[in-house]
């Protein structure tokens, strides 16, 4: 796709729901795209977003109710705009409250969990019906509720077409494509759902499956190209992934332009400068600097404990130690302009999540986010920024990528100063180093790294009472967490075998005298984030 077409979009409305960065994830699983914005945006303003043709709407749920006074509404102009629009649960109840029906407390009716519903056989509104389409030969869904309020009176033109035992109105329609979901389709519990996604996307919207890896590549090279014209570039590589792929799409639209960084913060894991510089110099060719600032970095994390300080200091310091790379690489290349970073969706959404739903509140500042000072002598070049892991992922395979390197679990910007909980030192550091590389030697060995979406050690500040042999000991406790997760905005404790989590246990106890005790962080997300701070 060239800059100059418009890429077609379900544009998503965020009203504060749990699942708003899930719908918008579902609707590109069908290789459409789609963008998160907030609740009061308006049809002007998107109409001023030219490259986007968009399809149609979906109203997330949210956490309010719609009679409520300082409730969050919908322009009009959107459902009046004659394009179809999917509500969902408090979307719904919207939908139908600024439409003319109304919405109540659902006394005795309220639904929390599993459902089924039956489709109405009845309803005739065209093109909207067919959001069930090739669901089931019986008319029974089973589906995930979450709510207490119900429309009790319907619009004018809507139709009933599913209900449940508790609830009367499940589902409506209309004949200009608007449907009414009580239910979430967006989410795992929903078994049929992706496919209701699916109807609505193709069947009602009428958009074309174009979003995919081959074009989002097209497309981020035209930008990055037009965005740096002739000037250099730098870009910061962290050893993960996100990182690696932005490189590979920089270099692919500039070419010798591109240098990368490597900034060793003393906060790596085991031999992590040395797999970065095999990769980046020997298999991908690409022009790497690697700068040693741990002594820097340690300097001014001394005595910090709270962690959102520790991740502002760390965003700020690797902006500072660019910047000096860039003055010194200027006296040799000529003026450099601009800094690359694998800023990814889930990272903008947790640290600026108030930009979407005025309802919803920053979870913690990622360090190439939020963590980034006010003053920059550098502009952000962020070629992955409205995209999801496993979308990079694809890409990053796309471009060649060594397949280790695709799969590698997620290693925050700040390292493992955020997996030292409370104060950072070199010793600390050293210890969990060490702690780390068994865990994840151990996990490989199972082979169940794969498997897995993130797996590493904790240093906790806590010490516990030990016997190793006759003797008392005083020593470190260690945790461990494993997660399964698709795009990292949900994650699901990893059930590890009990023979796996006793082989690190033995090993870490045994081989790190600083170690006496190891448990294990049996916590999915939410309520808790995949790292500890």
């Amino acid at each position: 796709m060239h800059s100059s077409e418009r890429r077609e979009a379900i544009i998503v409305l965020d009203f504060g729901s749990q699942y708003s960065r899930l719908i918008t994830r579902r609707v590109r699983e069908c290789h459409v795209y789609s963008e998160l914005v907030p609740a009061s945006t308006t049809l002007e303003q998107l109409r001023h977003e030219q490259h986007l043709d968009i399809k149609g709407f979906i109203l997330s749920g949210g956490p309010s109710s719609v009679y409520d006074e300082n409730a969050p509404s919908c322009d009009p102009a959107i459902l009046n705009s004659g394009l179809p629009v999917l509500g969902i649960c408090y979307g719904m109840h919207l939908l139908a409250q600024q439409l003319g029906g109304h919405v109540a407390l659902a006394r005795g009716l309220r639904e929390y969990g599993p459902a089924t519903i039956n489709v109405s056989a009845q309803a005739n509104h065209g093109q909207a019906c067919r959001i069930f389409e090739g669901l089931t030969a019986t008319n029974s869904l089973s589906v995930w509720m979450s709510h207490g309020d119900s429309v009790d009176r319907l619009p004018e033109g809507f139709q009933v077409f599913a209900s449940s035992e508790s609830n009367p109105v499940a589902a409506i329609v209309n004949a200009q494509g608007m449907v009414g979901l009580q239910f979430h389709p967006e989410v795992t519990h929903t078994p049929q759902g992706l496919h209701i996604i699916r109807n609505f996307l193709f069947h009602i919207c009428g958009c074309a499956p174009g979003w995919n890896s081959s074009a989002v590549i097209e497309e981020a090279i035209e930008q990055i190209r037009e965005r740096v014209g002739k000037e250099r570039v730098i870009c910061g590589l962290s050893g993960g992934v996100d990182s690696a792929v932005a490189a590979l799409l920089v270099h692919r639209a500039i070419g010798d332009q591109l240098t990368c960084i490597f900034v060793d913060t003393g906060c790596l894991r085991a031999n992590e400068r040395e797999q970065v510089v095999e990769t980046f110099s020997r298999h991908m060719h690409i022009p790497l600097v690697v700068v040693d600032a741990s002594e820097r970095f340690l300097s001014r994390l001394a005595g910090v404990i709270d962690p959102e300080k520790k991740r502002k200091i760390i965003g700020e310091e690797f902006i500072r130690v660019f910047e000096e790379e860039a003055a010194e690489l200027e006296q040799e290349q000529g003026h450099i302009e601009f800094l690359v970073q694998g800023t990814l969706y889930p990272d903008v959404i947790e640290s600026t999540s108030h930009d979407t739903s005025v309802t919803a509140k920053r979870i913690k500042t990622h360090h190439n986010v939020g963590g980034l000072p006010e003053e920059m002598l550098l502009r952000l070049v962020e070629p992955l920024r409205m995209l999801f892991k496993d979308e990079v992922r694809e890409i990053g395979q796309q471009l060649g990528l060594p397949e280790e390197w695709v799969w590698r679990h997620p290693f925050p910007g700040p390292g493992l100063a955020i997996r030292v909980i409370g104060p950072v030192d070199k010793q600390r550091l050293d210890i969990l180093r060490a702690a780390d590389k068994i865990v994840i030697d151990e996990i490989r060995k199972a082979e169940a790294y794969r498997d897995l979406g993130q797996a590493f050690a904790v240093l906790t500040p806590i010490q516990s009472v030990g016997v190793m042999g006759d003797d008392r000991t005083y020593a470190n406790v260690v945790a461990i967490r494993a997660v399964t997760t698709g795009d990292f905005m949900t994650a699901d404790w990893a059930r590890l075998s009990p023979d796996l989590l006793a082989r690190i246990s033995n090993r870490l106890v045994n081989e790190i005298p600083e170690i006496n005790r190891v448990v294990y962080d049996i916590t999915s997300k939410p309520p808790a984030t995949i790292e500890w701070e």
